[in-house]
């Protein structure tokens, strides 16, 4: 308000700064630290042209998905997933492609875990795919939104049958007193269902990212990259290059 003091003196408070930033460039001068800066990989096999292209790029992502496998690239349908709470702080993880078709892309994972109360509340996400074997990497931002309970179950009974007990046994993102709890709850879940019929928990199930925008990114020398972008402009794929 106006006409108050504050009830620390500007002073004091500048002061306090100033230690502060002290002790943490002390901190730092004691921890273990790397220079990464001269670490360089110099991309010289392929390039990527605007006028090469599918005109669709849900085509051209299973083109290059395709000749990921074909390259040995390990694990070649893994994905960073980035997501965000409504207050717009990030989060990314890794998790797997499991579908991809016209309608975008799918992932299966618990709903209660961390990353789906973030894509329920605020339901726009990120994925990026990384082929270092190709130098290649996909961006794709869109819309998300729950796959069909049909969905669903049909991906989870193709599942091994431990993956099915994990899904029953584990909370996910929520904090774990100790290894030894979770195995105990594994082998709960084993004798629950030692009859091998272990249905989808009501917990568990997929996420589908609906693309509007899609990146394909070539690396070239001298960092000098090939980028080509899809935008959806209404119903149609608008393709253009990007400065790298």
């Amino acid at each position: 308000m106006k006409g108050r003091k504050l009830a620390v003196p500007a002073r004091q408070v500048k002061k306090r700064i100033v230690g502060y930033n002290e002790s943490l460039m002390t901190q730092r001068s004691e921890s273990p630290s790397m220079d990464c800066s001269r670490l360089r990989v110099e991309y010289r096999q392929r390039s990527l042209s605007e006028h090469e292209v599918d005109a669709d790029p849900i085509r051209q992502f299973v083109l290059w998905l395709d000749e990921a496998i074909k390259a040995g690239a390990n694990e070649p349908n893994a994905m960073t997933l980035a997501s965000a709470s409504p207050q717009g702080v990030p989060s990314a993880r890794m998790v797997l492609l499991k579908d991809v078709d016209a309608r975008g892309f799918a992932f299966y994972t618990n709903y209660q875990s961390r990353k789906a109360k973030e894509l329920d509340e605020n339901p726009c996400a990120a994925l990026v795919f990384w082929w270092p074997e190709l130098e290649r990497q996909v961006r794709i931002e869109g819309a998300i939104e729950r796959t069909s309970d049909a969905d669903s179950d049909a991906y989870f009974a193709t599942r091994p049958i431990e993956a099915r007990i994990g899904a029953w046994a584990s909370p996910q993102s929520q904090p774990l007193p100790s290894r030894e709890m979770l195995e105990e709850k594994i082998g709960e879940m084993i004798l629950k269902f030692s009859d091998g019929n272990i249905p989808r928990p009501p917990h568990w199930g997929g996420y589908r990212l609906s693309p509007i925008r899609i990146e394909f990114w070539q690396g070239r020398p001298s960092r000098l990259h090939d980028r080509i972008e899809y935008v959806l402009d209404s119903v149609r794929w608008v393709v253009r290059r990007l400065a790298p």
